[in-house]
């Protein structure tokens, strides 16, 4: 959703759930938004160089000490 605008990246958000649900299929989405993925993602798997490093539900995800250390930095 890279260079999109609020009201372009929410109706994208409205179409990705609506596609899920009318076809009761899972949508893998790729996006490096971290509100739009928390918001819409039932289940989150997090990449850093290639290695997973995160993987479950968006607050399983948001508190895992590796992502925060991967995304956010860690202090040392």
């Amino acid at each position: 959703m890279a260079g999109m605008n609020v009201e372009e990246k929410q109706d994208m958000c409205r179409f990705v759930l609506d596609v899920s649900e009318e076809f009761g299929t899972t949508v893998v989405l790729i996006e490096h938004d971290m509100g739009v993925v928390m918001d819409i993602s039932d289940r989150v798997v997090v990449l850093d160089y290639g290695k997973k490093i995160g993987d479950g539900t968006p607050d399983e995800v948001r508190a895992n000490p590796e992502v925060i250390s991967a995304y956010l930095g860690a202090s040392h």
